[in-house]
């Protein structure tokens, strides 16, 4: 079952200044359903009625809006996820990021929140991606067991 309904979807659009479409609506839900950050190939997975094009170009107007955060994952593939902030980001809930280097996949802390940083002067951080790479419970439990 759905965390959004329909209506939901169409005012978060709206909330962040997107003009409610179809396939925007459909991008907006599968971000919404995973458990999860997902890449483009997932998502083309996922939403079998629209082609890799279309898809990328809503996550860019996603990114442009602040409704979606990207950040590389352990090797190289952006992956996708909602922002929670209502209005314009402002890396609040930028949360720790995990990569399990044995089963590939990429796991969100959202309580895990990034440490400020003091930057230099004149320096205004515009996104923070912070990822750690190692092995998940699952994958490390397997891993003993072969030992």
């Amino acid at each position: 079952m759905s965390s959004m309904k329909e209506n939901e979807y169409v005012g978060k659009l709206e909330k962040k200044a997107v003009k409610p479409t179809a396939n925007r609506i459909l991008v907006l839900k599968a971000l919404d359903n995973a458990t999860n950050p997902v890449g483009l190939s997932e998502l083309e997975q996922i939403i079998d009625t629209m082609d890799k094009s279309s898809i990328f170009r809503v996550l860019t107007l996603f990114l442009e809006h602040d409704l979606v955060h990207a950040f590389e994952d352990g090797r190289g593939v952006l992956k996708y996820e909602l922002c929670s902030s209502e209005g314009h980001c402002n890396n609040q809930d930028a949360h720790i990021h995990f990569y399990c280097e044995a089963c590939r996949q990429t796991y969100c802390f959202p309580t895990l929140h990034i440490p400020t940083m003091n930057l230099p002067e004149g320096f205004s951080p515009h996104s923070i991606n912070y990822m750690i790479k190692g092995e998940c419970p699952t994958c490390k439990s397997h891993h003993h067991l072969k030992s």
